[in-house]
Parts: C-alpha cells; sequence; structure tokens
C-alpha cells in the first residue's frame, strides 16, 4: 500500500466521528481504571492492617508509581506519537519498522540501565526518600528489598507506553487506555493470593507490580502484530538510507521527550510543594489537600486525559498534512490541514466548558455530601468533613483550567513543539508557589488548594494566547451564545441541587448507604437537568457529535 493512501486510511480511521467514540473508550477505561484503584486501596487497608507495613511499600512504589504518572499522563506519547504519525504518514511500513525498532532498542537499554542503577543503589533511594526508617532497621531492610523488586517495572511500563502510543495512532484506543486496570488487578491478585502465603507483606505486593509490568506489555503485543508492528529490539540502525532515517526518528523522539518529561513533572512538583507548605500547618492538612485530590482526579483523569489522548493523533495527522500542502502535496478533503486543526482544538475546548463549568459547580455544591460520603468512616473525623470539603471547593475552581491544560498542550505536542507547554508550566508552578505563600497563613490549606486553581488558570490563559497568537487556534464566532446557554443551564443545575441538598447534620449522622443513595439522587438529577436546560437553550447536540474533519 502506498504511502499516501495509508496515510489517508489512517486520517479516516481516527478522525472525524471516531473521535467521540475515541475519547468515550479512554473515558471509559480511565474510569475504570480509577475505580479499580480504589478498590485496591480498600482491599490494602483491610489485609495490611499494619501501618508500618503499609508505609514500606508505598515508598517502594512511590519512585515507579511517579514514573507510570509521567507517562501515563502523556508525556512520552506527546513526544513519540508525532514522530511516529508522520513516519506513518510519509514512509513505508519498512521505515516505519525500523524506527519503531530503533526506538524500542535504543529506549529499552536506557531503562535497563535506569533499572540496575535503582537496584544496585536501592538503598540509597530509600534513605533519600524515607530518612526515618533507619530508626527502625527492620523497616529499612523490608523498604529496600521491595524497592529493588518493584524497580524494574520501570522498564516495562516505559515500554508499555510507546507500544500504546503505537497503538493510539492506530487508532486502537481500548487496548492502552485499558493497562492500568491490569496493574490494579495484579496488585489485587497480589493482596489477596500472595501475602497470605509470603513471609513479608511489602515484598509479595512488589512481586505484584513486577508482574503487573509484565502483564501489561505481553497484552499489547498481540494487537501491535495485528497493526503490522512487531517490536524487534535494535540498537544499531542498518547502513543504508532506510537506517539512517530511522536512527534521525530515535533523535527526534529523545529530543521532544527530554522537555516534555520535564513539563509531566511540573504538577508533580506543584503537589509536593503544596505538602512541603502543608507540613508547617495543623496536623491533618497534608490528608485534607490528599482526599480532596483524590476526587478532584475523576473528572481531570476521566475527561481530559481521554480527550487529550484521543486528539493527538488526529490533530498530529492533520500537522503532517499541513507540511504537505505546503510543499505542494494534495491535501484531503475540502478542507485545509489548518482549518482543521483549529476546528478540531475548539471542538475539543467547547467540550471542556461543556462537561468542566457543570463539574465546577457541582463539586462545590456537592463538596461536603461527597467528602462525607466517601470518606466520613473509621477514624476520619467531622472536622476532617469540613476541611477536606473546603479544598476541594477551591482545587474545583481551577478545574475548567486543568481540562483545557490537556487540551491545549496537545495543541503544541501535535506540531512536535514541546518545550512552550514547558516553559508556560514552570512560569504556572512558580506562580503556584507564591500565591500558596501568599494565601497560607490566611486561608491555611485552603490557601495552597487556590493556589494551584489560580496557577492551572494562568497556565490554560497562556496556551491559549500563545496559540491564537501564532494563528494555530483561530477562534470561530458563536462562543458567547455558547457560553450563556453553558452558564443558564448551570445555574438551573444549582438552583435544583440547592432545593435537593439536606442540612449538614444529615450527611454526619445519617447511615452511609442513606447517604450515598441521596448523594445518588442529587448528582443524577442534576445532570439530567443540565442537559434539559442545555437543550431548551438551544443548544444542538449535531454541533458536538459532529467533529471536524468527519
Amino acid at each position: 500500500m502506498s504511502a499516501k493512501r495509508r496515510d489517508k486510511n489512517n486520517m479516516n480511521k481516527i478522525a472525524g466521528k471516531n473521535l467521540i467514540k475515541s475519547t468515550s473508550v479512554v473515558g471509559s477505561m480511565t474510569l475504570l481504571s480509577r475505580i479499580s484503584g480504589l478498590v485496591r486501596d480498600v482491599i490494602f487497608a483491610n489485609i495490611l492492617g499494619d501501618k508500618a507495613v503499609a508505609d514500606v511499600f508505598i515508598v517502594a512504589f512511590r519512585i515507579p508509581n511517579f514514573f507510570r504518572r509521567i507517562f501515563g499522563e502523556g508525556a512520552f506519547s506527546s513526544a513519540f506519537v508525532p514522530v511516529f504519525t508522520e513516519y506513518r504518514a510519509r514512509h513505508s511500513q519498512a521505515d516505519v519498522n525500523d524506527f519503531q525498532q530503533l526506538m524500542t532498542g535504543r529506549l529499552g537499554l536506557i531503562l535497563l540501565g535506569v533499572s540496575i542503577l535503582g537496584v544496585v543503589f536501592a538503598p540509597l533511594l530509600v534513605s533519600l526518600l524515607s530518612p526515618g526508617f533507619h530508626n527502625e532497621p527492620h523497616k529499612y531492610e523490608l523498604a529496600v528489598q521491595a524497592t529493588r523488586i518493584t524497580f524494574p517495572y520501570i522498564f516495562f511500563i516505559s515500554l508499555v507506553a510507546m507500544a500504546g502510543g503505537m497503538l493510539n495512532t492506530c487508532g486502537r484506543f481500548a487496548v492502552p487506555a485499558s493497562t492500568p486496570v491490569l496493574l490494579n488487578l495484579s496488585l489485587i491478585f497480589a493482596a489477596l493470593v500472595l501475602v497470605p502465603n509470603m513471609q513479608n507483606a511489602p515484598v509479595a505486593l512488589a512481586v505484584g507490580v513486577l508482574i503487573a509490568g509484565v502483564i501489561q506489555l505481553l497484552f499489547q503485543l498481540p494487537w501491535l502484530k495485528k497493526e503490522d508492528l512487531i517490536i524487534r529490539p535494535r540498537v544499531v540502525s542498518h547502513k543504508t538510507k532506510m537506517g539512517q532515517a530511522g536512527a534521525l526518528g530515535t533523535v527526534r523522539v529523545f529530543r521532544l521527550m527530554y522537555p516534555a518529561l520535564l513539563g509531566a513533572s511540573v504538577a508533580q512538583v506543584n503537589l509536593i510543594v503544596n505538602t512541603v507548605l502543608a507540613s508547617f500547618l495543623v496536623t491533618g492538612s497534608i490528608s485534607w489537600l490528599y482526599y480532596s485530590d483524590r476526587l478532584l482526579e475523576f473528572p481531570v483523569g476521566v475527561f481530559g486525559i481521554a480527550l487529550g489522548t484521543a486528539i493527538l493523533p488526529h490533530l498530529s495527522y492533520q500537522h503532517v498534512s499541513g507540511n504537505a500542502m505546503r510543499q505542494g502535496r494534495v491535501p484531503w478533503g475540502t478542507e485545509t490541514a489548518a482549518v482543521v486543526f483549529s476546528r478540531t482544538l475548539d471542538w475539543a475546548a467547547r467540550w471542556v466548558v461543556l462537561v468542566c463549568i457543570p463539574c465546577t459547580a457541582g463539586l462545590i455544591v456537592l463538596a461536603q455530601p461527597m467528602v462525607a460520603t466517601i470518606f466520613y468512616h473509621g477514624d476520619f473525623t467531622a472536622n476532617g468533613v469540613n476541611m477536606t470539603a473546603h479544598s476541594l471547593q477551591a482545587y474545583s475552581i481551577g478545574l475548567t483550567g486543568m481540562v483545557m491544560v490537556k487540551i491545549l498542550a496537545v495543541g503544541f505536542f501535535a506540531r512536535q513543539n514541546t518545550k512552550t507547554p514547558v516553559r508556560v508550566g514552570v512560569y504556572a508552578m512558580i506562580l503556584n508557589v507564591v500565591v500558596g505563600l501568599l494565601l497560607i497563613m490566611p486561608l491555611k490549606h485552603v490557601g495552597l488548594a487556590l493556589a494551584m486553581s489560580i496557577s492551572s488558570i494562568f497556565n490554560a490563559v497562556a496556551l491559549f494566547w500563545l496559540l491564537r497568537g501564532e494563528g494555530v487556534y483561530r477562534v470561530p464566532q458563536g462562543w458567547c451564545a455558547f457560553m450563556i446557554r453553558v452558564i443558564f443551564s448551570t445555574g438551573v443545575m444549582v438552583f435544583l441541587l440547592f432545593q435537593l441538598n439536606q442540612p449538614e447534620h444529615f450527611w454526619l449522622e445519617e447511615s452511609a448507604w442513606q447517604r450515598a443513595l441521596h448523594l445518588a439522587l442529587m448528582v443524577c438529577s442534576g445532570g439530567v437537568i443540565y442537559l434539559v436546560a442545555l437543550m431548551l437553550a438551544g443548544l444542538k447536540p449535531s454541533s458536538f457529535l459532529h467533529t471536524p474533519g468527519g
């Protein structure tokens, strides 16, 4: 098959009407991952019981889990997918295979070295992450053993991210999106089966982590084979024109990946900074921020990551198409690639506003009911419910900005520009620290959550301004009317939620089942009335179901 025909076939596969399907598939799998992770944590709490044992495993899993979050949030994909997309569009299948084989071999060699270093220097890593363990030699030794077992997970999860990027480019979104579920299932298996039959629980769970990495990688291989993308790692390129092309592709990916990794780390650094600042506040402040952040991860992860993952290959193809057009080749369809690129960003941005504004309002109104229903049991106090609800409300203010960043950053990643989002992210991180220092005294932990929201909004506005200034995102007419409809419908929803809400003592005194049933009633009723209000306000579903390029 010719490169041009394959290019067009792939465009048709992931573009247009399939964007909604792709987003829903990734979102559903991400939601399943979040739910299975919650089940995993509940099982850990019930089975481990010993707080010291749980701490040991958390320390041992902290480093590979940090890498999982970075790669899973799209840092590697943002560098690899645009280059891989270009290869599939402009080169033969032999060139594509040569590139991905070199990429696999060279990345794998680097990861193998990192894994070996992690195993060798595990005692030093444990000392840096948990210096207090030195006072308890048994805990320290257990943490070192578990870290040495979990560290090679970095090797596997990074290759999983690469395989997932290739499958996303080919339009197979469900397989990569489901791999985090395999991690949670593996850990649940380890907790239920391995822990009772092994002497050390942290080591048993560490084995579960390593097994998960192997399973996640093997799970994707059959699907890669269906796309004629068999992974045969190579480090040395062929001394041919094809080999040189593959080698140049790997160099480009690594150059793009470094700033992308830095950018993905900014969010983690923000959380670390907030944790450090919160450590100077009253006991419980760190926990209140942690629990509210966990609740906020559901809309950010399920919707933001899903939408960003789905549109990245689509925008990458449009970027390649635009370059081909400028070189005199015939573009697809009747619209130029630049117009479709802009319309795709606009389509995604409208979805963010459509979903996140009512989510923000709902989280603010339902903060206390949600926190009480999910967390208010055992040692979690009524004061903890109120404090967590306050920080959740402050975090929610920046929800639209947090999700919009994931969409607008793709507008840069698809054009193989990973440096600009990083620069903006660093500025946003500095703003988060400055505002946090200003607000921590008057607002305590709520000020730190509010600082995160302000920095997220700044990040989104800056990315939008730059995309608009470069002419990449051209804002069409109709946004004002669209915003009025969304705000009006959100107001109707909020009015209903206030009518259905119960007094504070209900959420603190009634049984867990009664709280859960009433919360479910409020959430479902709010969602239905919001959709009905949108229809009555004149919003046409076809404007969102009909996607650019479709």
